[in-house]
């Protein structure tokens, strides 16, 4: 192995033993772009709609200030909070550029009608599985990147692979946050 593979192998091991991911140490990646929703404000409370004790349906999104070089977009969502690991509630990439919003209540499927390809979430399902923490307060995190490529990926990929075809692409990134806690 060389000095060049042994250095990228170590790279790797310290970012992942930090959790830290290679997009977010992109220094180039913009900030600017904004991630809201009409359901929930930026660390205010998820509706109990869009959770395992209501409908179980995805809120609507929206965003804005898209850089100009966009290929696709992409949206992850997940709880940090589970107890054994960061649970992935959605997956979506290959969001057309023009596109600015997701609307309430994308169905689950291989693709979404606006453009648009969904992955598998930790339920093992295709598509939105909403906050069903087990105990406490939960944080869901909306996590939605510019990209300068389509991803080209097959339906029902992971988080993970969808992290790696999105690394040293990345233009600009955005983040909502609410929280969630079940009562009873």
């Amino acid at each position: 192995m060389t000095k060049r593979r042994v250095f990228i192998t170590q790279s790797f091991a310290i970012f992942g033993l930090l959790g830290l991911s290679l997009i977010s140490c992109n220094p180039k990646v913009a900030t600017t772009m904004k991630l809201t929703s009409s359901a929930f404000v930026d660390n205010g409370l998820i509706p109990a709609k869009y959770t395992c004790d209501g409908a179980d349906i995805s809120p609507p999104l929206s965003w804005d200030e898209i850089p100009p070089n966009t290929q696709s977009l992409a949206l992850i969502v997940d709880d940090p909070d589970a107890p054994r690991m960061t649970f992935v509630h959605w997956v979506i990439y290959d969001i057309l550029p023009s596109v600015n919003q997701l609307a309430e209540k994308i169905p689950a499927g291989k693709t979404i009608a606006i453009g648009g390809i969904q992955g598998k979430n930790d339920f093992g399902k295709l598509g939105y599985g909403g906050p069903c923490p087990p105990s406490g307060t939960h944080r869901y995190f909306f996590h939605l990147y510019a990209l300068d490529k389509k991803l080209n990926l097959e339906p029902g990929v992971s988080k993970n692979q969808i992290l790696t075809a999105m690394a040293g692409h990345v233009l600009a990134k955005a983040e909502l946050m609410g929280k969630y806690q079940r009562q009873g």
